[in-house]
Protein backbone atom coordinates (compact mmCIF):
# COMPACT_ATOMS: atom_id res chain seq x y z
CA UNK A 1 0.00 0.00 0.00
CA UNK A 2 0.89 3.55 -0.88
CA UNK A 3 2.05 6.09 2.26
CA UNK A 4 -0.89 8.06 1.97
CA UNK A 5 0.62 10.75 4.18
CA UNK A 6 3.65 10.98 1.77
CA UNK A 7 1.28 11.11 -0.97
CA UNK A 8 -0.58 14.00 -0.31
CA UNK A 9 2.49 15.95 0.74
CA UNK A 10 4.17 15.09 -3.01
CA UNK A 11 0.98 16.20 -4.83
CA UNK A 12 0.02 18.95 -3.11
CA UNK A 13 3.32 20.24 -4.01
CA UNK A 14 2.46 19.44 -7.55
CA UNK A 15 -0.61 21.12 -7.47
CA UNK A 16 1.04 24.73 -6.16
CA UNK A 17 3.75 24.28 -8.91
CA UNK A 18 1.29 24.01 -11.49
CA UNK A 19 0.17 27.26 -10.22
CA UNK A 20 3.03 28.92 -10.04
CA UNK A 21 4.39 27.97 -13.27
CA UNK A 22 0.80 29.17 -15.02
CA UNK A 23 0.36 32.35 -12.89
CA UNK A 24 -3.08 31.44 -12.60
CA UNK A 25 -4.89 32.66 -9.29
CA UNK A 26 -7.17 29.22 -8.65
CA UNK A 27 -8.46 25.82 -9.32
CA UNK A 28 -12.08 24.75 -10.82
CA UNK A 29 -13.18 20.85 -10.96
CA UNK A 30 -16.23 19.37 -11.54
CA UNK A 31 -17.65 17.75 -8.54
CA UNK A 32 -19.97 15.15 -9.62
CA UNK A 33 -20.02 13.87 -5.97
CA UNK A 34 -17.83 10.73 -6.77
CA UNK A 35 -14.93 9.02 -5.77
CA UNK A 36 -12.56 10.95 -8.32
CA UNK A 37 -13.18 14.48 -8.07
CA UNK A 38 -13.84 13.71 -4.20
CA UNK A 39 -9.82 13.39 -4.13
CA UNK A 40 -8.90 15.94 -6.77
CA UNK A 41 -11.30 18.38 -4.47
CA UNK A 42 -9.77 17.42 -1.02
CA UNK A 43 -5.83 18.07 -2.57
CA UNK A 44 -6.78 20.84 -4.29
CA UNK A 45 -8.51 22.68 -1.28
CA UNK A 46 -5.48 21.76 0.66
CA UNK A 47 -2.64 23.10 -2.44
CA UNK A 48 -4.90 26.24 -2.93
CA UNK A 49 -7.69 27.89 -0.92
CA UNK A 50 -9.32 29.53 -4.08
CA UNK A 51 -10.46 25.99 -5.56
CA UNK A 52 -13.86 26.25 -6.84
CA UNK A 53 -15.84 22.63 -6.88
CA UNK A 54 -18.74 22.89 -9.85
CA UNK A 55 -21.44 20.67 -9.24
CA UNK A 56 -23.59 20.40 -12.79
CA UNK A 57 -26.55 18.05 -13.06
CA UNK A 58 -27.45 17.67 -16.63
CA UNK A 59 -30.36 15.20 -17.67
CA UNK A 60 -30.30 11.77 -15.20
CA UNK A 61 -32.47 11.88 -11.98
CA UNK A 62 -29.41 10.96 -9.97
CA UNK A 63 -27.91 14.06 -10.64
CA UNK A 64 -30.52 16.23 -8.79
CA UNK A 65 -30.58 13.41 -5.86
CA UNK A 66 -27.38 11.25 -4.41
CA UNK A 67 -24.90 13.01 -6.84
CA UNK A 68 -26.13 16.26 -5.46
CA UNK A 69 -26.26 14.95 -1.60
CA UNK A 70 -22.97 13.83 -2.03
CA UNK A 71 -21.02 16.71 -3.92
CA UNK A 72 -22.24 19.07 -1.16
CA UNK A 73 -21.16 16.73 1.88
CA UNK A 74 -17.69 16.72 0.66
CA UNK A 75 -18.03 20.63 -0.37
CA UNK A 76 -19.13 21.15 3.18
CA UNK A 77 -16.61 19.17 5.11
CA UNK A 78 -13.33 20.07 3.21
CA UNK A 79 -14.58 23.70 3.07
CA UNK A 80 -14.43 24.10 -0.96
CA UNK A 81 -16.03 26.56 -2.53
CA UNK A 82 -19.05 25.16 -4.71
CA UNK A 83 -21.60 26.68 -7.77
CA UNK A 84 -24.62 24.91 -9.34
CA UNK A 85 -24.75 25.21 -13.15
CA UNK A 86 -27.86 23.39 -14.17
CA UNK A 87 -26.97 22.07 -17.66
CA UNK A 88 -30.31 20.51 -18.61
CA UNK A 89 -32.20 22.45 -20.73
CA UNK A 90 -28.84 23.62 -22.58
CA UNK A 91 -28.45 19.65 -23.45
CA UNK A 92 -32.47 19.20 -24.69
CA UNK A 93 -31.57 22.18 -26.54
CA UNK A 94 -28.08 20.84 -28.22
CA UNK A 95 -30.28 17.67 -28.66
CA UNK A 96 -32.91 19.22 -30.44
CA UNK A 97 -30.80 21.34 -32.83
CA UNK A 98 -28.29 18.61 -33.28
CA UNK A 99 -31.21 16.44 -34.34
CA UNK A 100 -32.27 18.27 -37.34
CA UNK A 101 -29.37 17.05 -38.78
CA UNK A 102 -28.77 13.73 -37.66
CA UNK A 103 -30.38 11.16 -35.64
CA UNK A 104 -28.08 10.83 -32.59
CA UNK A 105 -27.29 7.62 -31.64
CA UNK A 106 -27.38 6.19 -27.47
CA UNK A 107 -23.64 6.93 -27.73
CA UNK A 108 -23.45 10.58 -29.11
CA UNK A 109 -26.24 11.59 -26.63
CA UNK A 110 -24.95 10.70 -23.45
CA UNK A 111 -21.58 12.03 -24.42
CA UNK A 112 -22.86 15.61 -24.68
CA UNK A 113 -23.09 16.55 -20.94
CA UNK A 114 -19.82 15.85 -19.77
CA UNK A 115 -18.66 17.85 -22.84
CA UNK A 116 -20.69 20.31 -21.93
CA UNK A 117 -19.44 20.25 -18.17
CA UNK A 118 -16.25 20.52 -20.18
CA UNK A 119 -17.26 23.81 -21.75
CA UNK A 120 -18.69 25.40 -18.18
CA UNK A 121 -15.72 24.61 -16.61
CA UNK A 122 -13.05 26.34 -18.72
CA UNK A 123 -15.09 29.06 -19.30
CA UNK A 124 -15.68 29.59 -15.50
CA UNK A 125 -11.55 28.88 -15.72
CA UNK A 126 -10.95 31.67 -18.45
CA UNK A 127 -13.62 34.04 -16.69
CA UNK A 128 -11.78 34.14 -13.03
CA UNK A 129 -7.99 33.03 -14.04
CA UNK A 130 -7.82 29.52 -12.93
CA UNK A 131 -6.80 26.26 -14.31
CA UNK A 132 -9.08 22.91 -14.70
CA UNK A 133 -8.51 19.92 -12.72
CA UNK A 134 -8.87 16.55 -14.26
CA UNK A 135 -10.91 14.14 -11.99
CA UNK A 136 -10.02 10.59 -14.26
CA UNK A 137 -8.01 7.50 -12.96
CA UNK A 138 -5.46 5.23 -14.29
CA UNK A 139 -8.01 2.49 -14.34
CA UNK A 140 -10.26 4.71 -15.88
CA UNK A 141 -7.99 5.98 -18.58
CA UNK A 142 -6.57 2.53 -19.45
CA UNK A 143 -9.93 1.06 -20.85
CA UNK A 144 -10.73 4.08 -22.28
CA UNK A 145 -13.49 5.29 -19.85
CA UNK A 146 -13.52 8.55 -20.11
CA UNK A 147 -15.87 11.12 -22.93
CA UNK A 148 -12.92 12.36 -25.50
CA UNK A 149 -12.75 16.59 -24.82
CA UNK A 150 -15.60 15.46 -22.29
CA UNK A 151 -13.74 14.63 -18.88
CA UNK A 152 -10.53 13.81 -20.97
CA UNK A 153 -10.13 17.56 -21.18
CA UNK A 154 -8.21 19.46 -18.71
CA UNK A 155 -4.85 21.38 -17.38
CA UNK A 156 -3.68 19.60 -14.94
CA UNK A 157 -4.61 15.89 -12.54
CA UNK A 158 -3.41 15.09 -9.43
CA UNK A 159 -4.82 11.40 -9.70
CA UNK A 160 -4.38 10.29 -13.40
CA UNK A 161 -1.68 7.50 -11.48
CA UNK A 162 -4.06 6.06 -9.48
CA UNK A 163 -5.73 3.12 -9.69
CA UNK A 164 -9.81 2.93 -8.61
CA UNK A 165 -8.36 0.88 -5.69
CA UNK A 166 -5.88 2.92 -4.53
CA UNK A 167 -8.47 6.00 -4.57
CA UNK A 168 -10.18 4.53 -2.09
CA UNK A 169 -7.70 3.50 0.16
CA UNK A 170 -6.43 7.55 -0.33
CA UNK A 171 -10.31 8.54 0.57
CA UNK A 172 -10.21 6.22 3.53
CA UNK A 173 -6.45 7.55 4.62
CA UNK A 174 -8.04 11.12 4.10
CA UNK A 175 -11.25 10.30 6.16
CA UNK A 176 -13.91 11.06 2.98
CA UNK A 177 -17.85 10.77 3.56
CA UNK A 178 -18.60 6.74 3.97
CA UNK A 179 -21.12 7.31 1.03
CA UNK A 180 -18.88 8.06 -1.26
CA UNK A 181 -16.70 5.14 -0.76
CA UNK A 182 -19.13 2.97 -0.23
CA UNK A 183 -21.68 3.80 -3.71
CA UNK A 184 -20.82 1.53 -6.86
CA UNK A 185 -18.64 3.89 -9.46
CA UNK A 186 -21.05 5.60 -11.94
CA UNK A 187 -20.55 8.63 -14.11
CA UNK A 188 -24.07 9.43 -13.78
CA UNK A 189 -24.52 9.41 -17.49
CA UNK A 190 -28.47 8.04 -16.99
CA UNK A 191 -29.83 6.83 -14.18
CA UNK A 192 -28.91 3.27 -12.99
CA UNK A 193 -25.44 3.83 -15.12
CA UNK A 194 -22.78 2.13 -13.43
CA UNK A 195 -18.62 1.54 -15.07
CA UNK A 196 -18.54 -1.40 -13.90
CA UNK A 197 -21.96 -2.23 -15.95
CA UNK A 198 -21.08 -0.78 -18.64
CA UNK A 199 -17.45 -1.93 -19.47
CA UNK A 200 -19.08 -6.12 -18.13
CA UNK A 201 -15.63 -6.03 -15.79
CA UNK A 202 -15.37 -5.20 -12.54
CA UNK A 203 -12.08 -2.47 -11.35
CA UNK A 204 -10.92 -5.03 -9.20
CA UNK A 205 -9.92 -7.14 -11.85
CA UNK A 206 -8.72 -4.25 -14.12
CA UNK A 207 -6.47 -3.27 -11.17
CA UNK A 208 -5.29 -6.83 -10.44
CA UNK A 209 -4.19 -6.50 -14.39
CA UNK A 210 -2.33 -3.07 -14.46
CA UNK A 211 -0.65 -3.64 -10.54
CA UNK A 212 0.43 -7.32 -11.42
CA UNK A 213 -0.11 -8.08 -15.26
CA UNK A 214 -2.71 -10.80 -13.87
CA UNK A 215 -6.41 -11.42 -14.36
CA UNK A 216 -9.02 -13.98 -15.09
CA UNK A 217 -9.25 -14.89 -18.74
CA UNK A 218 -12.36 -13.64 -19.48
CA UNK A 219 -11.61 -10.48 -17.88
CA UNK A 220 -8.25 -9.66 -19.59
CA UNK A 221 -10.35 -10.51 -23.07
CA UNK A 222 -12.31 -7.44 -22.35
CA UNK A 223 -9.83 -5.55 -20.65
CA UNK A 224 -7.72 -5.79 -24.31
CA UNK A 225 -10.63 -4.84 -26.41
CA UNK A 226 -11.35 -1.84 -24.52
CA UNK A 227 -7.72 -0.39 -24.55
CA UNK A 228 -7.04 -1.30 -28.19
CA UNK A 229 -10.52 0.20 -28.96
CA UNK A 230 -9.53 3.64 -27.07
CA UNK A 231 -6.20 4.56 -28.43
CA UNK A 232 -7.38 7.19 -30.21
CA UNK A 233 -8.60 9.27 -26.98
CA UNK A 234 -4.78 8.86 -25.66
CA UNK A 235 -3.40 10.24 -28.81
CA UNK A 236 -2.64 13.39 -29.28
CA UNK A 237 -4.70 14.96 -32.29
CA UNK A 238 -3.06 13.87 -35.75
CA UNK A 239 -1.42 16.66 -37.91
CA UNK A 240 -0.45 17.26 -41.44
CA UNK A 241 3.10 19.49 -40.90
Amino acid sequence: MRDYKVETEQRVEFIRGVLKESGARGIVYGNSGGKDATLVGILCRQACKKTLGLIMPCDSDRNYGEDLSDAISVVEQYKIETRIVDLTDTATEIKKAIGVSVKLTDPASVNIAPRLRMTTLYAVAASEGRLVAGTGNRSERYMGYFTKWGDGAFDFNPIADLTVTEIYEFLEYLGAPRQIIEKAPSAGLYDGQTDEADMGVTYKSIDEYLLSGQCAEKDLEIIRRYHLASGHKLRPPMLYE
